[in-house]
């Protein structure tokens, strides 16, 4: 039992090993025993933890696929807004030619205009020095009515010639001035219709990838998840094997493996050597424990014992050390490790 003495320790020590190379031993036979529902415990809970893993996949493929799905769509309205971003960009460069060629049929009618008034200036200040004759000359100098006439229309021609001139350069002046501001608020309103474009299309192609990165997130994470489930359901098929091994496993098998290790006691052959060396009359002086299972004296009481346990008849001992093993296994006695 529990008080032994130190020089009988290692004996201890070494009928533990014993027990340890004997339970290697009788594997087999124990998993038939103890290990069976166990393995079968397992085989559930991996069972249902297949299920849960295989169910997560089917919703990740779902998943998956939805999210693939949005990628390609916005994956393509990009490219859509990206064509109309580029005709865009087209016009944009077209009005921006008319722009110019405006400023520059502009720029042109303005000199003209410039010109036509220093012409006027040019014609003032030479009637004014009398190099060009004036009405009053004119109509003095006429010889008769008819050459009055023709003086006086001559005249207004003159006038009108030169007031056409003037309106026909205004005229084109503004012309070209309504025009060049017509093509400047086109450009204006086809690059801000441009900039909105560019804006969309940033925001789709984050939308895309973003959906990209989720679509690549969710495969690794359903291949993960594939991976755990072929492992465990190799487990399992690895425990059903091992069921089926040690279901195989004869009673008689059994019934002799267990013999060999328990030899002719009622406990582990090994532990009783170590304990007593088998003897029946054997006692620890230090605990009182005795007899060939070294029982101590209130256990041997407390199973119904009579006397000391050194003194009982080998059966007696054979049957209390059988409760004790029944009850508590090898931790009531120290050998048992």
């Amino acid at each position: 039992m529990r008080s032994i003495s130190d020089s009988r320790r290692a004996l201890a020590l070494t009928g533990a090993a014993l027990i340890a190379t004997l339970a290697l031993a009788v594997a087999p036979t124990h998993v038939v025993a103890q290990d069976v529902g166990a393995l079968e415990s397992r085989i559930a809970s991996a069972q249902g933890e297949a299920e849960g893993i295989a169910a997560d996949i089917d919703a990740k493929t779902g998943e998956l696929a939805a999210t693939r799905a949005r990628a390609a769509a916005a994956a393509e309205r990009e490219e859509q807004v990206s064509g109309v971003l580029a005709q865009g960009r087209e016009r944009a460069a077209v009005l921006a030619e008319r722009v110019g060629e405006a400023e520059a049929r502009l720029a042109e009618a303005r000199d003209r205009l410039r010109e036509a008034i220093k012409a006027l200036e040019r014609r003032l200040v030479s009637i004014y020095k009398g190099e060009n004759p004036d009405a009053l000359t004119l109509i003095l100098e006429a010889d008769g009515f008819e050459d009055l006439a023709t003086r006086a229309e001559y005249l207004e021609r003159i006038g009108d010639a030169d007031q056409d001139l003037v309106d026909r350069v205004r005229e084109l002046r503004t012309q070209v001035a309504t025009e060049l501001a017509a093509v400047e608020a086109a450009r204006e309103q086809q690059d801000a219709f441009n900039q909105r474009l560019e804006q969309a299309r940033s925001q789709i192609a984050a939308v895309r990838t973003s959906a990209e990165a989720q679509a690549a997130a969710l495969a690794d994470a359903r291949a993960a998840q594939a991976d755990a489930l072929a492992t465990l359901r190799s487990q399992v098929d690895d425990w059903t094997a091992q069921v089926q091994e040690a279901q195989s496993v004869s009673e008689s098998e059994a019934q002799r493996q267990v013999g060999d290790w328990v030899g002719n006691w009622t406990i582990p052959q090994a532990i009783v050597m170590c304990e007593s060396g088998g003897n029946f009359d054997a006692v620890n002086p230090s605990s009182g424990a005795g007899g060939a299972y070294q029982i101590l004296p209130s256990t041997w009481d407390a199973y119904g014992g009579e006397g000391l346990p050194h003194n009982g008849s080998p059966k007696q001992q054979h049957d209390i050390a059988a409760q004790i093993w029944a009850d508590s296994g090898g931790s009531a006695w120290v050998c048992a490790g």
